[in-house]
C-alpha cells in the first residue's frame, strides 16, 4: 500500500512540474515588439549649464576705525539698517566718525560711549540682507561657455513653487583642482531674493545659448554614420508600426540641451521619425544595436553627455552621446 502511494506522489510532482514548466514558459515568451517614434516639432531650445550652491549676501564686512581716539556717542544699535556713508560713531576730538562701508543691518557692535579705538581696529560687522548672491561651482568643459550678464534660473528647496532669477556677475579666472578635474567658482546674483535667507542651498541653471521658433527632434534620433548624421523618417504606418518603412534622412543640427537637439536642414514640422528604440508589450525598453549607451540610448564611444562632431553647444548628460567628444557639445 506504501508503495502505491509513493508512486502516486512521484507521478502528482512530475505532472505538477511539467503544468509549471508549461505555464511559465508560455509566460515568458517574447512579446511582439513596436517601434517608439517621434515628431518633427517647432519650438524653443535653451542650453543651461547647473550648478549648486548657497545663498550668501554680497556685501557683508566688518566695520572699522579711520581714526584713533575716543568715541564720543555711538549713532546706531545692534540690528538697525542703515546706508552707506551713514555716521555710526564719533569722536570727542573732532576726528573722522566712523562710518558704514555699504548699506545693510548691523549685526554686531563692539564700542560704546568713552571707549577708546585705534585706527583700522574693527568695531563691528554690518551685513547687507537684500542684495544676496550664489555661488556654484562649474566644470572646466563648461566654464568656457559661461559669461558675465547671462540670465540664470535658480530653485531653492525652502520655496518648491518659486523661481528665482538672476544674472551672472563673476566668472573665477582661477578654476581648483579634485580628482584630476577642475572647477571654476560662477557668481550669480539674485534679481529680488524676497524671502530668501543668507545659508539656504540652491539650484542654479545658467542659459548659455538660445534658439526660439526652431525645428527640433530628440536627441536620441540623431544617429552618425560616419560622418554624416541621419534621422530615420517613418513612410508608412501601421497599427502596430511593425511593417512601418523608414528612410535614412540626412540632416544639419545646430544646439541641443538635454533633452533635443535642433535641426537646421533636412526635416519638416510634423513629420514621423522613429527613435532607435524599441518597446514590448511589457514596456521594457531595449537598446537596437548600440553600444556603450545608458538606459537604451547609447551610441558607440559616447561619453554620458549629447556630444556631436567638432565641439559646441554643451548639453546634459545620461547616456546620449555621440562619438568624438567628452560628453558635451553640440553641433
Amino acid at each position: 500500500m506504501k508503495k502505491w502511494i509513493s508512486i502516486g506522489v512521484i507521478i502528482l510532482i512530475i505532472v505538477g512540474g511539467s503544468f509549471w514548466f508549461y505555464h511559465s514558459k508560455k509566460i515568458a515568451a517574447p512579446q511582439e515588439e513596436r517601434s517608439i517614434t517621434s515628431t518633427v516639432q517647432k519650438g524653443d531650445i535653451n542650453v543651461q549649464v547647473s550648478g549648486s550652491g548657497s545663498i550668501s549676501s554680497i556685501n557683508s564686512s566688518d566695520i572699522t576705525s579711520t581714526s584713533e581716539g575716543i568715541i564720543d556717542e555711538v549713532l546706531v544699535e545692534e540690528k538697525e539698517i542703515v546706508k552707506k556713508g551713514d555716521e555710526l560713531a564719533t569722536f570727542t576730538d573732532g576726528s573722522d566718525p566712523i562710518t558704514a562701508p555699504h548699506a545693510g543691518t548691523i549685526t554686531s557692535l563692539d564700542i560704546e560711549d568713552g571707549s577708546r579705538v585705534q585706527s583700522t581696529q574693527v568695531v563691528g560687522h554690518i551685513t547687507d540682507y537684500k542684495t544676496l548672491q550664489s555661488v556654484i561651482s562649474v566644470d572646466e568643459l563648461d566654464i568656457t561657455s559661461i559669461k558675465e550678464g547671462q540670465t540664470a534660473e535658480l530653485a531653492v528647496d525652502a520655496f518648491p513653487d518659486e523661481t528665482f532669477t538672476g544674472t551672472v556677475t563673476k566668472v573665477a579666472a582661477e578654476g581648483t583642482a579634485n580628482n584630476g578635474v577642475s572647477s571654476f567658482d560662477v557668481t550669480v546674483q539674485i534679481k529680488d531674493p524676497k524671502e530668501l535667507l543668507i545659508g539656504m542651498s540652491s539650484e542654479v541653471k545658467i542659459t548659455t545659448e538660445s534658439k526660439k521658433d526652431v525645428l527640433y527632434v530628440p536627441i536620441e534620433a540623431v544617429q552618425i554614420d560616419r560622418d554624416q548624421k541621419y534621422v530615420n523618417v517613418q513612410e508608412a504606418t501601421s497599427s502596430n508600426n511593425t511593417d512601418a518603412e523608414t528612410t535614412k534622412q540626412v540632416v544639419e543640427t545646430g544646439i541641443n540641451d538635454d533633452q533635443n537637439i535642433e535641426i537646421v536642414s533636412g526635416l519638416t514640422e510634423g513629420q514621423t521619425i522613429q527613435l532607435p528604440l524599441s518597446i514590448s508589450s511589457g514596456n521594457q525598453r531595449e537598446n537596437q544595436g548600440f553600444p556603450g549607451g545608458d538606459r537604451g540610448q547609447g551610441f558607440p564611444s559616447g561619453g554620458g553627455g549629447q556630444v556631436f562632431p567638432s565641439g559646441g553647444a554643451p548639453g546634459g548628460s545620461g547616456g546620449q552621446g555621440f562619438p568624438g567628444g567628452s560628453g558635451r557639445g553640440g553641433q
